[in-house]
């Protein structure tokens, strides 16, 4: 916590400078004390530290002040901080105003003028106040504070961002939250459509920025350090977490690039509880947060968020073209960039994205959520996981799943929790057949078999029904199959015969696509086993072929 303030305010030069010498002398290594002479410029300080979340424990005021009396600042005052403690100074002829300010201001002390001994005058005051206002003081956010609206797309998928990458913040809305609204007001007020607004903890804010923008901000590194590596990987997820560690701890430069955050659609998992090594089970966030660390320790660069537009090849290079106009160029590339969810095709569902619908299990919205009635559309693993997280905030929550038996897609083990809570309701055989509301979602229709159609109450539904690849960006570049999952090894050669176009005498390896040097792993790739330990496994395998073709080159 950064140190409290103390700030004095008086127009006499001589009395501030002696106030301020007293309050450091006794409560400097403690607390941050502040001056002004005037209480139009006070008030703006205490707006800055409003804005960067700065706490103040104490204000002591002079009362006979030009333009702005102390009681006049401290009544101001009081809107930004109401917990500081409320001190004003006056002299014997201004005891009766200090008599009224304790109604109007709730003053909680007058002292005055002069306070000499402070010793015995101003140091036993001040000092019970100060520990009055530590006793009732919670501890102040210090961190990045993102101001908006519940309901926009736009602050959702900044709060994503800032949460799938692990970065610390706090989510006011200012449709909820008083603080928020001041912080806006205190910021200069905008439009919602101009939201959301983070704050800084140095002061700095941006009004509706880019996930990029704040990525840059904040420090996450966006470009490369170097033109050429010996592997480039595209994705964060598992796969390509593990082939960054063992590629970069076996001697290979390695940059890794990832669209959102590393982790991928596991990184978002709220609870894995069946991989290896972990008996208690260990969030998604935490197995990306562990892996990250890994990467970066053997120096792995993490591009994040950086989107790849385009490959090509130029012998002996594999030439990649990112979103920025910038390019990289490798002798070995592995695509691993995972799945994404598929979209719901319902009625209406698109303007409601983001707006009280939502793909995957977004725990960003979790204490939203709190005391209302959660949906998730899902019969697998992933739905499972999400229904037993958002259980913990929600006052219902609702399986949707479109097939007879939750046991056809879930885990054993999944099954069994989900049907342990009470406040968990599964329903078999059922789809949302429409989704309606004004600004954010407020309805769905759902249609259960052998039932007629019904509307419920819904303000927040999440999605987890499939996923697709991330290929289509890929072009003819490598061979895919039908659904756009990349082809690798044997699946290459259905007949014995080789990829059209490869020029090696030997067959493709095992990861290999039908590109020389170009790999794929995870889920992106056909026939994968859509698990985690899976995903890791075929990263790290990965890297082993890429050494072979490397000793080709």
């Amino acid at each position: 916590m950064a140190k409290p303030v103390i700030l004095a305010v008086d127009d006499d030069t001589e009395v501030l400078r002696a106030v301020e010498r007293d309050l450091r002398r006794q409560y400097g290594r403690e607390y941050r004390v502040l001056s002004a002479d005037r209480g139009d410029s006070a008030l703006e300080t205490v707006r800055k530290l409003r804005l960067r979340g700065d706490p103040v424990a104490l204000f002591l005021v002079d009362q006979r002040m030009p333009g702005m009396s102390g009681v006049e600042f401290l009544e101001q005052a009081k809107a930004l901080y109401d917990e500081a403690r409320r001190v004003l100074l006056t002299a014997y002829a201004d005891t009766q105003a200090a008599i009224h300010a304790i109604n109007e201001v709730r003053l909680d002390h007058y002292l005055l003028k002069p306070w000499e001994p402070p010793e015995e005058r101003l140091y036993p005051v001040l000092t019970d106040l100060l520990e009055e206002w530590w006793a009732h003081h919670p501890p102040t956010f210090e961190g990045i504070r993102v101001l908006g609206n519940r309901w926009s797309p736009r602050a959702h998928a900044l709060r994503d961002f800032l949460g799938s990458n692990q970065v610390p913040y706090q989510w006011l809305d200012v449709e909820a939250s008083e603080e928020g609204r001041l912080l806006l007001a205190q910021a200069g007020g905008a439009a919602v459509e101009k939201l959301p607004l983070v704050l800084f903890p140095d002061g700095t804010r941006l009004m509706g920025p880019s996930t990029l923008e704040v990525a840059e901000r904040i420090g996450l590194k966006v470009r490369a350090t170097k033109p050429f590596y010996d592997l480039v990987i595209i994705g964060g997820g598992p796969a390509g977490l593990a082939a960054a560690v063992y590629g970069a701890s076996e001697g290979l430069s390695t940059v890794m690039v990832e669209r959102s955050a590393p982790g991928g659609q596991a990184g978002t998992s709220s609870r894995i509880e069946n991989y290896l090594g972990f008996p208690a089970g260990l969030s998604g966030s935490d197995l990306a947060r562990r892996a990250v660390a890994q990467a970066a320790r053997f120096g792995v660069e993490i591009l994040t968020p950086q989107e790849v537009k385009g490959v090509r090849v130029e012998d002996p290079y594999r030439i990649v073209a990112l979103a920025d106009g910038t390019e990289l160029s490798c002798h070995a590339l592995l695509l691993a960039m995972g799945v994404q969810w598929k979209k719901l095709e319902t009625p209406g569902i698109q303007s409601f994205t983001g707006a009280g619908v939502y793909y995957g299990s977004s725990r960003t919205e979790a204490l939203s959520c709190k005391d209302e009635e959660v949906y998730i559309i899902g019969g697998a693993n992933s739905a499972g996981q999400a229904a037993l997280y958002f259980a913990q905030f929600a006052r219902q929550v609702t399986l949707v799943v479109r097939g007879d038996s939750l046991e056809r897609g879930m885990s054993h083990y999944l099954v069994e929790q989900v049907h342990s809570l009470a406040n968990v309701t599964v329903l078999l055989d059922t789809e949302v057949t429409r989704v309606e509301g004004n600004a954010h979602l407020e309805r769905l229709t759902l249609a259960t078999k052998g039932q007629p159609e019904r509307t419920v109450p819904a303000s927040t539904l999440f999605i987890m029904i499939g996923a697709v690849p991330r290929t289509e960006w890929l072009d003819d570049l490598v061979a895919r199959d039908a659904r756009g999952y990349i082809l690798t090894g044997p699946d290459l050669m259905p007949g014995g015969e080789r990829p059209k176009g490869w020029k090696p005498e030997r067959a493709p390896f095992l990861l290999e696509t039908s590109v020389p040097g170009i790999f794929a792993a995870g889920d992106v790739r056909h026939a994968s086993i859509k698990r985690v330990a899976s995903g890791v496994g075929e990263g790290s395998i990965a890297i082993s072929f890429i050494h072979q073709y490397l000793s080709e080159v």
